[in-house]
């Protein structure tokens, strides 16, 4: 993959998606989110501004991310966003 930029927030996700998380979703993807670019670590995700995608430390993670995104409605998000995962 080329070159990934940005360190996004849950906040800057729902900005840039149109998507309003539940508190309780904020919470438990917040315990999930790590600052650093690096080595994704397992249970773990980064959100890049560039491209627009959530890489997660591992599948089960990516899985479970998904899993918790795809209860939004996503017919009317600003912009589309990926999800991947590292191993």
């Amino acid at each position: 993959m080329g070159i990934m930029l940005g360190n996004l927030t849950l906040k800057q996700i729902e900005d840039r998606t149109g998507i309003k998380l539940s508190a309780e979703d904020r919470v438990e993807l917040n315990g999930m989110r790590q600052e650093k670019a690096e080595n994704i670590a397992s249970g773990k995700w980064h959100c890049f501004d560039l491209p627009f995608m959530i890489v997660c430390g591992d599948k089960p993670t990516a899985e479970k991310m998904f899993k918790i995104l795809s209860a939004y409605d996503w017919s009317k998000v600003k912009q589309a966003l990926q999800i991947s995962w590292e191993r």
